[in-house]
């Protein structure tokens, strides 16, 4: 549920705005009126680029929207030179146009949106509201700056302050659309963890991890060459471009991975220095064809297990401004459990060993880790400092070797989370011995069974929440809600043995609607500041939580020493 306070905000700066509205065609304009005028405060016409760019030099103009195909000079050319005035204003480009250098170029000129000619009423609003939003949050963020600005007086406070912010712009010009999230086809659960640890604040390695479809995964890795500012440049400008690519390919449902690489290379090429290599993994995961496709320009070694370990290496040697082909190679992964990309960064850094590089010590850590926390581990508990930047992806597909044991639905009342609570008690005391693994499994399940509840089930967000506790009406609430819904919890724990330890997993599944789990990257990234304290008490306590795409089913992991496992009899 979004807060009124908020919604208010938005349309009171939608009613205030001057639109600038470039378009040729008569019925269009009209059209565009007739959708428009009663919810802004101004809509200033013009019937091409020219007469569009003199408007906007005559006129007071917070939002622009403009045709791609007009006489005289068309929207991209106008743009190109309003951008040279006014590099803030957005802009929403409508176009029939599917050409991907169209795309391509408008999205350089940082154009906001794009919609599909002929216009829609429902999208046109929608990138308007969207256009109206971006400007509150960005209101309110600079107003949260200013605030912090005046607090940081000290040299040493601002200092800190600007490497925090040049790393928040890091992290979100990575792309993950993984954060904590597991994949499940065909009920083939993959369990995806990212490692991301610069060596300094300006970072020479990036990443994305990308979804192409359901079937189909793509990962990419980038390590620039050398340490500091000319590798994080390097690094961040090919992994922001990559993106938008990827998106353009994305929105017209035509992505290519040979296409992608030809272009990124060819892009970066001029902007790499005479003597600068980058080192590249591009790897795409077909779960449906159980293939792996992959580019790799000398980058440490794809590890994979099956019954054995495979090594997956290079194909070709590092990208530079001189770099004219590439390979694409593929390898069959059915009966893969698990995989790991990772930068150079990790296998190069010298151990507590005789100095020995840790790469002589990676494959058999891979064989002996079940998450990536294990590995992160086994790999610090080796080393005396980081030496470079690390960044590792790791990859796990529990469902090859799980077995179930409990499966039970609970129907969503307040009287059943305590059933369901004592019901998992139960099954928890007849697995393990010791007291803390069995309270961290218990205080996970009550918090993350709570939110299946109250926020999946019964549509209960966070705001509203707060808002019946402090008038005293939660419990009246939930009640009626009860009454009102006829919705399951579902339970389905199972056990992997890995090594000499157990992993319990414990997958629970509400019947809401779901919520954007990209909400969880704000909520780890600070816990104070956000609503989801559950969430973050819920990872603390285990050794991973995932949710699925839609966010209406939560698995997490509890792992038992054998010296603590009940056996069974």
């Amino acid at each position: 549920m979004s807060n009124p306070n908020d919604n208010e905000v938005i349309y009171s700066h939608i009613k205030s705005l001057n639109i600038l509205y470039v378009e040729d065609t008569k019925v269009t304009r009209l059209l565009f009126e007739s959708i428009v005028s009663k919810l802004v405060n101004k809509i200033i016409y013009a019937n091409d680029g020219e007469e569009g760019y003199q408007k906007f030099l005559d006129n007071e103009v917070d939002l622009i929207i403009t045709d791609y195909a007009m006489p005289k000079s068309n929207g991209l050319d106008m743009v190109e030179k309003i951008r040279e005035k006014d590099t803030e204003v957005p802009i929403i480009l409508v176009s029939a146009i599917e050409d991907l250098e169209v795309f391509i170029r408008a999205l350089n000129l940082d154009i906001s949106a794009f919609i599909r000619k002929p216009i829609n009423q429902n999208e046109l609003l929608l990138s308007i509201e969207k256009m109206a939003k971006v400007f509150v949050a960005n209101k309110y963020l600079q107003r949260q700056k200013n605030e912090q600005l005046r607090e940081l007086q000290e040299k040493d406070k601002y200092k800190t302050y600007q490497e925090d912010l040049a790393f928040e712009k890091e992290l979100n010009i990575l792309r993950n659309d993984f954060y904590y999230q597991m994949t499940d086809y065909n009920h083939n659960v993959t369990l995806i963890d990212f490692l991301y640890h610069p060596l300094d604040v300006m970072s020479g390695d990036a990443y994305s991890a990308r979804r192409i479809d359901e079937d189909t995964i793509l990962y990419i890795v980038v390590d620039g060459m050398g340490k500091g500012l000319s590798a994080s440049l390097t690094a961040m400008i090919f992994i922001s471009f990559a993106n938008h690519l990827i998106d353009k390919m994305l929105f017209l449902d035509d992505f290519s991975l040979s296409i992608l690489i030809s272009e990124t290379m060819e892009y970066i090429k001029p902007i790499l220095l005479d003597e600068e290599s980058l080192s590249l993994d591009y790897v795409l995961v077909n779960n449906k064809d159980e293939q792996l496709y992959y580019s790799k320009f000398a980058m440490p070694p794809l590890l994979m297990q099956n019954s054995g370990l495979v090594k997956i290496k290079s194909n070709n040697p590092p990208m530079s401004k001189y770099s004219q082909t590439f390979n694409i190679d593929k390898y069959d992964i059915s009966g893969v459990t698990k995989f790991i990309m990772y930068s150079d960064g990790i296998v190069e850094n010298e151990t507590k060993f005789n100095n020995r590089p840790y790469s002589e010590f990676i494959e058999q850590d891979f064989i002996e880790s079940f998450t990536r926390e294990d590995m992160k581990n086994k790999f610090m508990e080796k080393i005396d400092k980081q030496e470079d930047d690390v960044t590792l992806i790791f990859m796990n597909r529990i469902t090859q070797n799980s077995k179930n044991i409990a499966h039970k639905k609970f129907k969503s009342t307040l009287a059943n989370i305590d059933i369901a609570n004592e019901w998992y008690e139960a099954l928890w005391n007849n697995l393990c011995t010791d007291t803390k693994t069995l309270y961290q499994a218990g205080m996970v399940f009550t918090e993350l069974y709570m939110n299946a509840h109250e926020h999946g089930n019964l549509a209960i967000d966070a705001n509203y929440k707060n808002y019946l506790m402090e008038n005293d009406i939660y419990f009246e609430t939930l009640e009626k809600k009860e009454k009102e819904v006829d919705k399951y919890v579902d339970i389905k724990i199972d056990k992997i043995k890995h090594g000499s330890v157990y992993y319990i997993i414990t997958k629970i599944t509400d019947e809401g609607n779901g919520f954007d789990t990209q909400i969880l990257s704000k909520i780890f990234r600070n816990s104070q500041k956000f609503h989801g304290r559950g969430v973050f008490v819920s990872r603390k306590n285990s050794f991973g939580i995932y949710y699925t795409s839609k966010g209406n089913s939560v698995l997490y992991l509890n792992k038992i020493e054998e010296s603590s496992l009940i056996k069974e009899a």
